[in-house]
């Protein structure tokens, strides 16, 4: 009876350092997920989860981060269409952005495979959603795909740490500066491509299937 009561007290404490962990990981990634540029990206510290901590529910952790990172860019886009497209953006701009639903509404199903497959990688996804609320699109279009691609590739990240944390002794800082590198690399060309966005000519990609910059506004 007693072994009983203690098994029972194990599992009891072993849920709530579990809740409490899922809780602190879904307020971390989903500020992480909102902020527009500079932060971490969300991979890296599915990584070290796997790697510190091994036998933790890798399925139930990804799907909170899944979760959160999908919540947290659903805000980021809705920021991005009512403080930049409303604010900052002019009619000619607006109008050329919007040719964008044209193409992808006219491609359903290779656009869902080119966000899920582009969620799936470890490729910064601010850019993303920062485009994408430029757009007049429903966000919840590129939501779907994000979440499912940011699921499995959290999952493979989390096995794929915790497997190489049972078999190697690897110090998860050792290779730090290499993170730090990529990281700092892919937030400077933030700007640039957002910029770059706005002026290419979406209307003469998508009906003349050509590319040029946007002209000067009239």
């Amino acid at each position: 009876m007693a072994d009983e009561f203690k098994r029972g007290d194990f599992v009891v404490t072993e849920l709530t350092d579990l809740t409490k962990i899922s809780f602190l990981l879904f307020i971390v990634v989903f500020v992480l997920n909102l902020l527009p540029a500079f932060a971490p990206p969300t991979w890296t510290a599915m990584s070290f989860i796997g790697l510190t901590m091994p036998k933790i529910d890798f399925v139930l952790i990804a799907l909170v981060a899944a979760i959160a990172a999908t919540s947290g860019r659903i805000v980021l886009a809705t920021l991005s269409r009512v403080l930049v497209r409303q604010k900052m953006l002019s009619e000619q701009t607006q109008r050329n952005v919007d040719a964008i639903r044209l193409g992808i509404e006219s491609r359903p199903v290779m656009s869902f495979g080119t966000v899920l497959g582009y969620s799936i990688s470890p490729l910064p996804s601010n850019y993303l959603f920062i485009a994408y609320g430029l757009t007049s699109l429903p966000i919840a279009f590129l939501a779907l795909p994000f979440f499912v691609g940011r699921f499995v590739s959290y999952s493979f990240w989390l096995k794929t740490a915790s497997t190489v944390s049972d078999r190697l002794d690897l110090d998860w800082f050792e290779s730090a500066h290499y993170f730090i590198g990529y990281f700092l690399i892919s937030q400077l060309l933030l700007v640039p491509f957002i910029y770059g966005f706005t002026r290419i000519d979406w209307h003469a990609a998508f009906a003349e299937k050509r590319f040029k910059w946007l002209g000067k506004p009239e």
